[in-house]
């Protein structure tokens, strides 16, 4: 049911505090190493306006998805608060506010309530799938829309000074967050698209209930518990096999996943859930360099220093199933990739410990990939430059 739409003038909740003299508050690093060279950082961000002209797509913000300079085409930021049931709505600079059912009818009613498509920036938190309805409905109305990290626009409340939380001061946060940060937009996610990434998130779950029973298999004597688990891992295996043959039909069927497929899997270590789960969760392969590619998979390293100390180089934020499969594929290529191997191994020659090697391995096996999509090229184990 659709409340009375009010000036946050209106409201009894504490106003949000303006950040001093307008300037962006965005947690964060903002840097990136762009060589393995820990001394070298690279001045380009994978989500600047320069980055944005090229026409690829994405599924969600990182730390990394962020822009430094705003968007003077926006007149008006609006933050959607995103719960199961309800949808809470404030348009800067108007501070007109309003609260909304989570359904068909409620999300017409706050489409309505919105500045003309293009005029205005939408952000919206990711919660874990309740906000996918109304994105598709915004993108779907030629709105620009960005879905952000929750903890960084918690942060920035923290920052500002707002430590009170309700859905109407989260939805306005949300809005100031936007206006400060200038997330990057989301482009429309073909329908294809979509249905893969479910399928490859589905399976993920799948195998993460496999193994936690399996591994309680291991811990029971009782035989008819034993007897109850088993089976359930049986009916797990034929889920994830009938998952992955999804998987495999919806690529074949279309013909750039398809070539797309055919290159990566000419790579030694990369095998058919590792390109699943790129072309699922990395649609930008192929579309950015190096370094670019590297910050928005979270495996750049950045760094730690202040004044004459010089700390650790650590990787940090991008997307977590994108480096899980990259681990698995890293692992295996050490074993079977020549490439791989021989760089590992100067590593392990070099003192470096096994979780550098093995970041660093991924990395390298990330851009190598990046290359080939982007040069339409299949498997060369002498590459130039590498």
């Amino acid at each position: 049911m659709e409340h009375v739409v009010a000036t946050a003038t209106e409201r009894s909740e504490v106003a949000v505090a303006t950040a001093a003299g307008d300037r962006s508050i965005a947690p964060g690093p903002s840097k990136a190493v762009a060589e393995p060279d820990r001394r070298r950082s690279s001045d380009q961000s994978p989500n600047s306006r320069q980055s944005r002209r090229r026409n690829f797509s994405t599924t969600s913000s990182h730390p990394q998805d962020r822009d430094s300079f705003m968007n003077s085409s926006f007149t008006s930021f609006v933050g959607i608060d995103v719960a199961k049931l309800t949808l809470d709505l404030c348009v800067l600079p108007d501070q007109k506010t309003g609260t909304f059912d989570n359904d068909p009818k409620g999300r017409k009613q706050l489409l309505r309530q919105l500045p003309q498509p293009g005029t205005c920036l939408v952000v919206l938190e990711a919660t874990g799938g309740y906000q996918r309805m109304i994105v598709a409905d915004l993108l779907e109305a030629n709105h620009r829309v960005a879905v952000v990290n929750p903890r960084q626009v918690r942060d920035f409340a923290r920052a500002l000074g707002i430590l009170a939380k309700t859905d109407r001061i989260d939805a306005e946060v949300i809005a100031r967050f936007g206006q400060q940060a200038n997330p990057r937009t989301l482009p429309k996610t073909p329908e294809k698209q979509d249905e893969l990434k479910q399928l490859v998130t589905r399976r993920r779950q799948l195998i993460d209930l496999r193994t936690a029973e399996s591994n309680r298999l291991e811990a029971t004597t009782l035989k008819s518990i034993r007897k109850s688990l088993k089976q359930h891992v049986a009916l797990l295996d034929k889920q994830i096999k009938s998952i992955e043959k999804e998987i495999a039909d919806l690529i074949d069927a279309d013909d750039t996943w398809n070539d797309k497929n055919q290159i990566l899997r000419s790579v030694p270590g990369v095998g058919p859930i590792t390109v699943a789960s790129l072309i699922a969760d990395l649609p930008e392969l192929g579309l950015l360099n190096r370094n670019e590619i590297a910050a928005l998979a979270g495996l750049a390293p950045y760094n730690r220093d202040s004044g004459a100390w010089r700390g650790r180089r650590s990787i940090w934020g991008g997307r977590a199933p994108v480096r899980k499969v990259l681990y698995m594929a890293a692992v295996s290529a050490r074993m079977h990739n020549p490439v791989i191997k021989k760089f590992s191994d100067r590593l392990a020659e070099d003192g470096k410990p096994f979780k550098v090697q093995i970041t660093a391995c991924m990395r390298k096996l990330l851009v190598i990939l990046n290359t080939m999509v982007k040069n339409e090229t299949s498997w060369n184990p002498n590459p130039q430059g590498n």
